[in-house]
């Protein structure tokens, strides 16, 4: 599946995070197993499995859901998630470690330094805006971010997920016409460290982010749009958000 904020359990899970923000951990904890409750595939089992195991008071309780979750995330075979397998096997090693079979936390770490590599998603990739372009223009890194304008970026981003890209083009200043590129990097890429392992464990998003021109081969038409009032609510969580860009 794709990820999407709008998605219901990770709306659950988003709240769950509001409340671990505000110091409840236990409504927190409410909020991620009514999420594994109502998941209904292995990507939601997989998210909700990894929050809840955070969420638990003691070493074996932990490793008991973070378990769960990598067999979740090993089920889906989806590149959203085989960027969070690093996260996944170092946390479960750390909890070998504390319980004192180091074998078991030796393999684990092995295992999350093998999947530590640069992105082997091959897209194809997307990029949103408002502006007008052609096939073969390129998109250059320099322009203002769309989140904080006094910041001039280092890096031209893309996503592998038609709907995220459509999402940021709905989101980008201008008064033109929502576009959705296909792009071509002409350089290597990373993941973006503005979104990986921040809320989500690894970079859900499939969000990249290159100093090396984007060639534009195609355009998108079509791709789930959301609701006005779904934008505002986006809109104004991005005006709220006082983190800093890594740049």
């Amino acid at each position: 599946m794709e990820f999407s904020p709008f998605n219901n359990v990770v709306k659950l899970c988003l709240q769950g995070m509001d409340m671990e923000q505000k110091g409840i951990p236990q409504e927190a904890l409410k909020l991620f197993l009514q999420g594994w409750n109502e998941a209904t595939n292995d990507f939601e089992k997989f998210l909700s499995a990894f929050y809840i195991a955070r969420n638990q008071e003691n070493v074996s309780d932990n490793l008991k859901w973070l378990e769960i979750a990598l067999q979740f995330a090993l089920k889906t075979n989806n590149d959203s998630v085989k960027t969070a397998f690093p996260s996944l096997y170092f946390k479960i090693a750390k909890c070998y470690h504390d319980l004192g079979d180091l074998e078991s936390a030796k393999k684990n770490s092995d295992l999350g330094s093998l999947f530590t590599e640069n992105p082997s998603d091959k897209g194809p990739f997307y990029h949103g805006t408002k502006a007008d372009l052609q096939v073969n223009d390129l998109l250059t890194p320099g322009g203002n971010s769309n989140y904080q304008s006094e910041i001039k970026m280092n890096h031209i981003y893309f996503t592998a997920l038609v709907n995220g890209a459509g999402l940021a083009a709905a989101l980008a200043k201008g008064d033109g016409r929502e576009r959705v590129y296909i792009v071509e990097p002409t350089g290597s890429y990373e993941n973006d460290p503005n979104l990986t392992d921040k809320k989500f464990p690894g970079n859900p998003t499939r969000s990249y982010r290159s100093q090396a021109p984007l060639k534009i081969i195609g355009e998108i038409t079509e791709w789930v749009r959301q609701s006005p009032d779904e934008l505002q609510k986006f809109r104004e969580k991005l005006a709220t958000n006082k983190g800093e860009i890594i740049n």
